[in-house]
């Protein structure tokens, strides 16, 4: 691992969308980075990644269509993980077997034994890993991670976030974009997608650092939305407008926890509807809404007067998360960057980065990431039993115990 000033040399594994997008706005933007090697298996994706290497950096780095090849022939100080899914575990854990550090983009695990294989990967080799949630760097979500820390919530009782976003013609053009949520939306059913909305609330509940789920229980009904949408379409391919998608329209997630506080997670992704990740927080001396953007104060005379006619009050939210801004926001701010989606991405890779080169924990570790993405794989099973409670594995072994909670740089 390279600690010096010296530019980390990385690779880049998946050039879609997301991968070409975090290239050209977060990675290729720092004179710390040079990108030695290029990975993906669709050449004309491949053939982007590095043609925009060469066009902002004057160079072209080496291109591989297999990770596997490439992580063997090349000497890397960091890879970035940015490929379908599927892939997201595989590609992590040859790198760590490698001992290259790796970030990783956001998904669900496939199943609980890749979880373990992360974890168990980890304490043996003590390779660098980070999920890149780029969701617990949002402004908001730091603000009120900083209230919670100074006691405005009182004691948290229960959570709700999700991943509300109508992505059906990102899904029913999949086959032919080469997108992976065209293949598990038309054979899977899980809660797919559920580190945007937990990783906030695991940091906020302290999840590992002194609590952990302890059950899970899904719930989802039909696959009607997206079913309806493909069957509406002229431009989509006979796969999709033939096919019986099998992702339920919304699967909810209710999480028990040690402590008895609950979290309740939402999938909604193929229904019409604007985007929003649902958060709510909700302790005994306050709550917090994004749908309305508003806080609500017990202790609050102005407040508790307006509780029968709250929508005056709406919006509100700005000047809390200004009093209480994170002092990861007020120097991002200072700095004058932003870095795609408002500034989390660029904040995401910072804690990556930092932690790299400072030899220090990942603020979103190994344990985490075996966590978060584990609900996925738990989902899964909850709904193939008709929503029946599943036992959520403790990745820590007991270690949750002793593991102090921190904002972003958890004292070990």
């Amino acid at each position: 691992m390279n600690k010096t000033k010296q530019p980390l040399e990385v690779a880049v594994i998946g050039c879609g969308g997301r991968g070409l997008s975090l290239m050209e706005h977060v990675l290729l933007p720092r004179e710390e980075i040079f990108v030695r090697a290029v990975c993906d298996n669709h050449p004309p994706r491949l053939e982007a990644g590095l043609e925009l290497v060469e066009d902002r950096r004057g160079y072209r780095p080496e291109g591989y269509a297999s990770y596997q090849e490439m992580l063997l022939a090349e000497k890397l100080d960091a890879v970035f993980v940015f490929s379908a899914w599927e892939n997201h575990l595989p590609a992590t854990l040859l790198a760590m077997e490698l001992k290259v550090p790796v970030a990783c983009e956001v998904g669900g695990a496939y199943s609980i034994h890749e979880c373990w294989q992360l974890v168990d990967s980890y304490e043996r080799t003590r390779t660098p890993v980070m999920l890149l949630e780029n969701c617990c760097y949002g402004r908001t979500e730091l603000a009120l991670l900083r209230m919670v820390r100074e006691g405005l919530f009182g004691k948290l009782v229960h959570a709700e976030g999700g991943y509300l976003h109508d992505l059906r013609s990102e899904i029913g053009h999949g086959d032919q974009d080469h997108h992976y949520r065209h293949r598990n939306y038309r054979l899977r059913n899980a809660e797919n997608y559920p580190t945007h909305e937990l990783g906030p609330i695991a940091m906020l509940f302290d999840i590992n650092r002194g609590n952990r789920i302890v059950s899970l229980a899904s719930h989802g009904g039909g696959a009607w939305g997206m079913n309806d949408w493909a069957g509406r379409q002229t431009d989509v391919s006979e796969l999709t407008r033939t096919a019986r998608f099998a992702q339920s329209d919304i699967v909810k997630t209710m999480l028990k926890l040690a402590g008895g506080e609950t979290i309740t997670l939402t999938l909604d992704t193929t229904l019409p509807r604007p985007y929003s990740r649902g958060l709510r927080i909700a302790g005994t001396r306050a709550m917090y809404n994004e749908e309305n953007h508003s806080f609500f104060f017990d202790d609050n005379a102005r407040h508790q007067d307006a509780h029968l006619s709250w929508r005056e009050h709406w919006g509100n939210a700005d000047h809390y998360v200004e009093e209480y801004e994170h002092p990861i926001w007020v120097r991002f701010q200072a700095a004058g960057i932003r870095g795609g989606h408002d500034g989390m991405d660029w904040l995401v890779f910072d804690g990556f980065l930092n932690a790299l080169r400072a030899g220090e924990p990942m603020p979103v570790d190994a344990y985490d990431m075996a966590t978060w993405m584990a609900v996925t794989a738990l989902s899964d099973e909850s709904l193939a039993l008709g929503g029946h409670p599943v036992a959520f594995p403790d990745f820590t072994k007991g270690q949750w115990l002793l593991r102090k909670p921190g904002d972003f740089a958890p004292v070990e």
